[in-house]
């Protein structure tokens, strides 16, 4: 067990992203699933106030920072986290340890083809392949926009899944959604772990750009989104998010 230290009410375990790697491969060798979550501020935010998407964390594995403002709240409140742990690092570097221990992973998510196209599933699943020698794809899909309000695309999503019978699922349709499909897959595969990791998918297959790692090193990362997308999260960031922030690190600050 990793130590965990409390940030805002919610438990985070002080992982770094080689030793989460190191947590899946051992409990998938003991026959141990399990789930990763990786708040960033909005998602703690959230947290604070919606019983689902709190849940969602109790629920979890293995929960870690992906945002550089939860690393800072914790060293200004003395308990440290190591690093920030990115769901768009982990697709790489679990499909790498996985690959080694010659299992498989499925990638659900990312843009969907026309017809006679590989959609954005299948191309990441591709390149993650390529640079995880030894790793096994159990399967893909991008699935429709809208597909969680169609009882049979929703069916035929799990049933595809459940199926495949992977050690790893990739899901990266957006928060919450993401972790709400999740929590209906678990109770079918016990024995598999699941990572939501929002745009990670995306990011494989170069469908949308990540941010330069100087941005991604200094906590600017939310910059470079909000200028791809600014329509779609200027109210999050700029109204909700930053104030919230803001609020966490100086709290963490006059505590100590």
């Amino acid at each position: 067990m990793s130590e965990r230290i409390v940030l805002d009410g919610i438990e985070i375990d002080a992982f770094t992203e080689e030793e989460v790697v190191a947590r899946v491969r051992t409990a998938l060798d003991r026959g141990e699933g399990g789930r990763i979550v990786t708040p960033n501020i909005d998602i703690l935010r959230q947290a604070r106030t919606d019983p689902e998407v709190r849940g969602y964390l109790d629920d979890a594995t293995v929960v870690v920072a992906d945002g550089a403002p939860l690393v800072w709240a914790s060293k200004l409140a003395g308990t440290p986290l190591p690093e920030r742990v990115a769901g768009s690092d982990l697709i790489w570097s679990l499909s790498a340890g996985l690959g080694e221990d010659g299992r498989s992973v499925y990638v659900l998510g990312g843009e969907p083809a026309d017809p006679g196209f590989v959609d954005g599933a299948g191309r990441a699943a591709a390149e993650l392949a390529a640079a995880s020698p030894g790793l096994r794809i159990a399967g893909w899909r991008s699935p429709d926009y809208g597909f969680e309000r169609d009882w049979y695309a929703l069916s035929s999503v799990c049933g595809e899944v459940i199926e495949a019978k992977p050690d790893l699922v990739y899901v990266g349709i957006g928060f919450p959604k993401q972790e709400w499909l999740i929590s209906l897959l678990r109770p079918e595969l016990p024995f598999t772990w699941f990572l939501g990791c929002g745009a990670a998918v995306n990011f494989v297959t170069g469908d949308k750009e990540r941010a330069p790692r100087w941005m991604q090193r200094s906590g600017l990362e939310w910059a470079h989104r909000l200028s791809n997308e600014p329509r779609r999260l200027a109210g999050r960031y700029l109204r909700h998010d930053a104030p919230y922030a803001l609020r966490l690190l100086m709290s963490k600050a006059a505590g100590r």
